[in-house]
């Protein structure tokens, strides 16, 4: 379609260059928002992906990932981006993102989905204004600024938190740098950690193919104590911004503080190679996990999610309405025995794009 002269089409894969080349020199883009997160939704979860290019004058200017999950008359959304925080359009005009908005609308209504749903900040146009409404989720995202090198970030943190990273090595954690060769070992403390949880897990092939089409983007940290893996981390990396989307530690180890090491050896790395921003991801304020983060000097910023207006949900409703239901099923999810959650979990997780 045409918009103002803008011509908006859906990216193929021999565009893979030409958009991560536009992802990687923006600010406001995330690592999510590189065309491996399409590859490896594609490959592992199967789910149809629109990719959305816009041009104008034959140059790339603008960007709106989205990703189709449907199942049966359960789920049927049109969302950007699924099983992260972010996916929102990456412009500079508001003419840009209308013209992906208006073709993100486009899609859904040929796709009769019950819902498009943009995950990341919009600009305030008109189009924005009368077509989408934002969410309550309840969240922020916390993220750190982080200064030229990881000497000047220690030197910043309180005692208490420095002490906390170095009991972790007296304590006999050590962290190392894992790969695909480790994905047994990754996946198994991944599974057993989001089980303790309550949460169905991620399919091993998800991970794996993260791992394969982000190659020198994505880091795998692992903490092991007497030769036992007790805590994992993915971290994936963008033009100026790391992302951790998963770390898990094993509940009984977590006396040793695996997870400070852990997390240090990823902000270390984001440092010392010049990264701007370390995003911790999505929390509630004043929960443990936001506290956990807040202590590194992550800072807060509003979750911004909106939704389309024309589909069953209510102004009003909201990630956090749920948040009762959540409780309730976390809880009942604890108690099925795990060789049984790790079998259900990845089949139910593939069409949850929370």
């Amino acid at each position: 379609m045409d918009h103002q002269e803008i011509t908006v089409f859906q990216a193929k894969n021999s565009d893979h260059k030409i958009w991560d080349d536009f992802v990687l020199n923006r600010s406001d883009a995330s690592p999510y928002h590189l065309f491996a997160w399409k590859l490896a939704i594609e490959a592992s979860y199967g789910h149809p992906c629109y990719y959305l290019s816009a041009e104008k004058k034959g140059e790339l200017v603008g960007i709106l990932p989205l990703v189709h999950i449907h199942f049966f008359n359960i789920v049927n959304e049109l969302t950007a981006l699924p099983y992260c925080d972010v996916g929102n359009c990456i412009c500079d005009a508001d003419e840009v993102q209308d013209a992906l908005l208006t073709e993100a609308l486009s899609v859904q209504k040929s796709l009769n989905c019950k819902k498009l749903n943009i995950r990341g900040p919009l600009r305030e146009t008109q189009l924005q204004s009368d077509g989408f409404i934002r969410e309550r989720t309840g969240k922020v995202r916390m993220l750190l600024s982080l200064p030229p090198s990881s000497d000047e970030l220690f030197s910043s943190f309180k005692s208490k938190l420095r002490s906390q990273v170095r009991k972790a090595v007296k304590n006999g954690v050590s962290f190392r740098w894992a790969g695909l060769t480790d994905l047994d070992t990754i996946y198994s403390v991944f599974s057993k950690n989001m089980h303790t949880l309550g949460s169905p897990v991620h399919s091993k092939t998800w991970l794996e193919t993260i791992l394969i089409h982000y190659k020198n983007r994505v880091k795998v940290g692992l903490v092991e104590f007497d030769g036992k893996a007790v805590g994992m981390g993915i971290i994936l990396l963008g033009g100026q911004s790391v992302s951790i989307p998963w770390a898990s530690t094993l509940r009984e180890f977590n006396r040793l503080g695996p997870n400070m090491l852990l997390y240090w050896n990823f902000l270390k790395f984001s440092a010392d190679n010049g990264y701007k921003i370390f995003d911790f991801g999505r929390s509630t304020e004043k929960e443990g996990t936001y506290r956990f983060k807040k202590q590194w000097g992550a800072q807060p910023v509003p979750l911004l999610w909106y939704s389309q207006k024309n589909n069953k949900c209510q102004k009003g409703d909201s990630v956090q309405a749920s948040s009762n239901l959540r409780s309730t099923v976390e809880a009942t999810w604890r108690k099925i025995p795990f060789p049984v959650a790790n079998f259900i979990g990845p089949r139910l997780r593939k069409y949850t794009s929370l």
